[in-house]
């Protein structure tokens, strides 16, 4: 015999707090339960974090399970826990089966994020029941107002629950009810109740760890001395009062004739926190019959070894602890606010733990995907810069920001219908499970013999695909992949030179299939594919990839197109790229997409709601750029990639700047400006490095690390192969959605967009009326380049006599802050592109503002939503050209040039509208505007 076997004569069960998997497998836990008497076992998420965090023990066991296949934290998590408690029950069984279901219980606890949701926790408890598949199991659940509720169901559905965080005696009057209400539903039902098993715990130390600091404020040492330590056991002494009456009269007795069985109490968290007391004092102190008391090692240790066991104890000197408790609120500590304080903060310290633990085990996962290299390393800058990141991640970590992003809670952001617009957090898993469809599309494309595919689209529908097809480009025996996404005439015609018209796959894609761009272009190349292989022949080569029931859908429907893929009605088209947006070109380019969905789902996973932001690498990333913009004014946002993952500088620009840029607040993206020294930038910058592994440029690794040694904000991203692409694509659209929670602006939506899309569409529509559009004169013309602007900007710029004045007045407006974009409604092709690079370049250079370059109507699209919608610092250059060959668009009065000019007046009028400072520079020739153009920039920048 020793003190703790004398505690089973006392008729309290000795349960042990702790559990981790050594004590199993090295036969501790039994040699507990032979030479100590023990009874059961209780673990929480703080047990399990220290067993795996502090520990190397659960190493092999992660890594065998990440072995067989990828996982989530909480699936990592769930396969180490669920292990350890069915061998425990193993080894409890015994005692189990002896006391006929009194006692052998091993807890396992429902999420602490769950704390506050009834429906939730009894999902929750419903599926550890069932995934553990042991009897003795009792699964633990909070005493919180959303958890009474959920143990009345579970105990009604004939689950053994252990009442956690309990503290006041009014509550657990409540606690009880829901017992023997859910006992009485079960016997309803046909149940047997006697197989039910349920302990109400009621947390000790921590009341008097509370209640001894309010003593200490009172500011009577001598009151204070005399009544520290003994508020818990008082209490306690109470609830033992209470559970006698309460499990007593007509109505338990009914219950009982049936075989249920009480719900004992059971003594928590019984370590003393002051070392002034007695380390088995609340042990000695809470012996009762038909109690359960949970001990930790240590303090097991000290009553096995010095501990006296005194039967009855608890219900000794009632009437002290009742007059101890009056005294007490007499001086104004309330213990009734301490347990409600209580309650709240122990769900926190287990959700705390919860965090700490999924961290740790986020880690091991990364490790073992990635070694030991850090794929995400955010350097936000200066120590104040460094101080508010650290404070948003706790912010975002204390109020399970993440889970309420994966929940959809729209409360995250600006309150509208964002919740509607979440779909794509979940459909890499769900376009994983219907892989098939695409891959037969493939096959189907390789046997039909095509040459080329072109993708007709615009804006989300067409920027993913175009990443696909420029990072991995021609795959061997598959189509070259073309985009088309500009209504300019060269543009068309240029794709239209490089196709076989005969042997070419066309992919109209869009969401809403009433988009402009996308239908004309439909129309036009069934036109010309028409012609080459017949009409009826020609649909044959047409594909759809739209939402369903939409207007593109119903012509492609009529006409009878070879295939129509649906999109995900609550994904927007800039977040659709994992869709059958991007996987449907990606596929008919020749792409592995299971493979490319597999690794991508990993980053699904390392960006999952049950992933702490400080191991959460959207959230990271997210936080950074929101905290730099919102506190910092460091809202331009710089992105430098690799080579060979350039092109998906484009897709981020209308990821970010659609998302954020509306109701004057936002992040401005820029992509393909030039890297400078320190010195050529203002101090509005944050810096986004996707490094290809294995691809690294020094020179451009080395003006980075100028950049981050300066003081400016630097997120760097390795990239570990071109697969990995689609990691970028979720870790950025977790990230936006992230930055644009701290902005405060719906995510979701483009507004602005919208706007420039009705200005064209009005004036294409007089245009089919009085086949012209409105009369412009411009403000001035020089060299064939012409000048125009509305009153307001002229009033601004005042009259000049030479092009270059005009540009340098234009450019006198940008102040500290500002960007400067250059809108080209013009062919984007290498030259263009590279002529109006060396000027966004010298622009910087001179006025070391950020530089925008974006080919019209495409930017649309994209940055257009910021420019006419975020903050108002930019000064924005639109340039426009003469066609010397348009195309007629079938079935319109209007050509494709008609189409472009209308655009660009369009998104005029709404920059103007905007209050923005513009000017439209109009070429005849776009050559030798260009190279007009730029001299006369050079002038104005000297």
């Amino acid at each position: 015999m020793n003190p703790l076997t004398q505690l089973q004569a006392c008729g309290q069960a000795p349960w042990l707090d702790y559990l981790k998997r050594s004590l199993i497998e090295r036969g501790e836990l039994r040699t507990l339960i032979e030479r100590d008497g023990l009874k059961g076992v209780t673990s929480n998420p703080s047990i399990f974090e220290k067993a795996i965090d502090e520990s190397d023990e659960y190493a092999d066991a992660v890594k065998q399970f990440q072995g067989l296949a990828d996982h989530s934290v909480s699936a990592i998590y769930e396969h180490l826990a669920i292990a350890d408690i069915r061998a425990a029950a193993d080894v409890l069984r015994p005692v189990y089966e002896q006391t006929q279901g009194r006692d052998g219980y091993i807890s396992l606890e429902c999420s602490p994020y769950l704390a506050n949701d009834t429906g939730a926790t009894v999902a929750e408890a419903l599926r550890l029941w069932g995934a553990v598949g042991r009897p003795n199991l009792m699964v633990k659940v909070p005493a919180t107002p959303a958890g009474i509720p959920a143990i009345r169901q579970l105990i009604g559905r004939g689950l053994n629950i252990n009442i956690t965080l309990l503290f006041a005696v009014s509550v657990y009057e409540q606690v009880v009810e829901a017992y023997i209400s859910g006992l009485e539903e079960l016997k309803r039902a046909g149940g047997d109740v006697s197989k039910i098993g349920s302990v109400a715990s009621f947390f000790v130390s921590r009341i008097d760890t509370a209640i001894d600091k309010r003593l200490d404020k009172l500011g009577d040492k001598k009151l204070a001395d005399r009544l520290r330590g003994k508020t818990a056991i008082a209490n306690a002494k109470l609830a033992y009062v209470r559970y006698k009456a309460l499990f007593s009269g007509p109505r338990w007795q009914l219950l009982a004739a049936s075989g249920a069985r009480t719900q004992r109490l059971l003594w928590a968290s019984t370590s003393t926190k002051n070392p002034a007391y007695k380390d088995t004092m609340y042990v000695e102190a809470l012996i009762g019959r038909d109690t359960v008391d949970t001990i930790p090692p240590a303090t097991m240790d000290a009553f096995r070894d010095h501990g006296e066991a005194t039967p009855d104890a608890i219900e000794q000197d009632v009437a002290a602890a009742r007059a101890m408790l009056a005294e007490l609120e007499e001086h104004g500590v309330s213990l009734k606010e301490v347990t409600e304080e209580l309650v709240k903060d122990g769900v926190q310290q287990f959700a705390d733990a919860f965090d700490k633990l999924f961290g740790t085990i986020a880690r091991r996962r990364r490790t073992l995907l990635d070694g030991d290299r850090a794929r995400l390393e955010v350097a936000p800058g200066f120590p104040e810069t460094k101080t508010a990141f650290e404070e948003e991640m706790e912010v975002w970590r204390t109020d399970g920001r993440i889970r309420r992003l994966w929940a959809g809670d729209k409360s995250l952001w600006a309150g509208t219908d964002e919740d509607k617009w979440v779909g794509w957090l979940r459909v890499v898993e769900q376009e994983l499970a219907d892989v098939d469809r695409l891959h037969g599309f493939a096959e189907e494309v390789k046997q039909h013999g095509f040459t080329d595919v072109v993708l007709l689209g615009m804006g989300g529908s067409s920027l993913g695909p175009e990443v696909f097809g420029e990072t991995f480009g021609r795959q061997s025996g598959w189509p070259r992949f073309h985009m088309l996404d500009s209504t300019d005439p060269a543009q068309i015609k240029a794709v239209e030179r490089t196709v076989d018209l005969g042997k070419t796959l066309f992919i109209v894609s869009s969401k809403s299939g009433s988009t402009l761009e996308p239908n004309i272009f439909m129309e036009y190349f069934l036109d010309r594919a028409g012609a080459v292989r017949g009409e009826d022949k020609a649909v044959e080569h047409f594909v759809a990839v739209t939402d369903p029931g939409s207007a593109l859908e119903r012509r492609a429907t009529q006409l009878h197109f070879a295939h129509i893929f649906h999109g995900v009605p609550s994904i927007g088209g800039r977040y659709s790229v994992l869709s059958r947006f991007g996987l449907v070109p990606a596929a008919a380019m020749g792409l592995d997409v299971k493979r490319l969905l597999a690794t991508a789902q990993q980053m699904v996973r390392a960006c999952g709601p049950d992933v702490p932001p400080a191991e959460n690498p959207g959230v990271r990333l997210g936080v950074a750029l929101g905290v730099a913009a919102t506190r910092f004014g460091r809202d331009k946002v710089t992105i430098i990639a690799s080579p060979a993952i350039a092109n998906l500088g484009a897709w981020l620009e209308q990821l970010l700047a659609e998302s954020t840029g509306k109701h004057g607040r936002g992040l401005i993206p820029l992509a393909g400006e030039p890297l400078a020294t320190p010195e050529r930038y203002g101090s509005d910058r944050f810096f986004a490095c996707l490094e290809l592994e294995g691809q690294a440029d020094p020179s451009q690794r080395q003006a980075v690390e100028a950049l981050e040694q300066a003081g400016h904000p630097v997120a760097r991203i390795s990239v570990k192969d071109i697969w990995h692409i689609g990691h970028e694509f979720f870790r950025w659209e977790i990230a936006t959605a992230v930055a644009g929670a701290i902005i405060g602006i719906d995510p979701f939506d483009q507004p602005d967009v919208e706007a420039s899309k009705k200005k064209t569409s009005a004036l294409t529509e007089e245009y089919e009326k009085s086949h012209s559009l409105p009369a412009e004169e411009p403000v001035f013309r020089e060299n064939g380049l012409a000048v125009y602007a509305d009153p307001r900007n002229v009033a601004d710029l005042g009259q000049h006599n030479t092009l270059s004045s005009y540009l340098k007045s234009h450019l006198g407006r940008v102040h500290a802050g500002d960007y400067v974009a250059l809108l080209a409604y013009i062919q984007r092709n290498e030259a263009n592109t590279q002529a109006l690079t060396a000027m966004r370049t010298r622009i910087r250079d001179k006025t070391h503002a950020a530089t925008c370059l974006g080919f019209g109507p495409r930017f649309q699209h994209s940055t257009g939503q910021a420019y006419k919608g975020g903050p108002n610092s930019g000064v924005f250059l639109q340039i426009t050209c003469d066609d010397p060959a348009d195309i007629a668009v079938p079935g319109h009065s209007y050509s494709f040039g008609v189409v472009k000019a209308a655009q660009a007046r369009g998104d005029l009028e709404v920059l103007v509208e905007r209050g923005r400072r513009a000017l439209c520079v109009h070429l005849k020739d776009v050559d030798a505007g260009l190279a007009e153009l730029a001299r006369a920039m050079d002038a104005a920048l000297r």
